[in-house]
């Protein structure tokens, strides 16, 4: 059972960038391919980006440029940076897990959940 552990939501303005985090709990981290998503409210969990254990990335079209993530084999931990925060990015962020080589886009892909973390930007 892998616990996932988000971090490092909060407000921002327009234009601003934030780091939010994912703590993992699995020893064998390194192994997974992880994954960020997100929820705005009345709406369908949306991919944001993904990470193989490789290293290999995929970014949604609507963050691509603006959003990178990356992850940290030793701590367990993967990232997601954000940029040129938009009003429209405003969700609930969540990280995932899945036990699969290579990426998905696909929220079923994944085996485990984070609680998830808000972010809100104001215009």
């Amino acid at each position: 059972q892998v616990q996932l552990v988000e971090s490092g939501g909060g407000l921002v303005q327009a234009g601003g960038s934030l780091r939010v985090s994912c703590a993992a709990s699995e020893r064998t981290f390194s192994r997974y391919s992880m994954g960020w998503f997100r929820q705005a409210p009345g709406k369908e969990r949306d991919f944001v980006a993904a990470i193989s254990w490789s290293g290999s990335t995929s970014h949604a079209d609507s963050v691509k440029g603006r959003f990178t993530i990356s992850r940290d084999n030793a701590k367990n931990t993967v990232y997601l940076q954000m940029t040129s925060l938009k009003p429209e990015d405003t969700a609930v962020y969540y990280c995932a897990a899945k036990s699969s080589l290579g990426v998905s886009r696909t929220p079923r892909d994944y085996n485990y959940w984070g609680q998830g973390t808000q972010v809100t930007v104001s215009s």
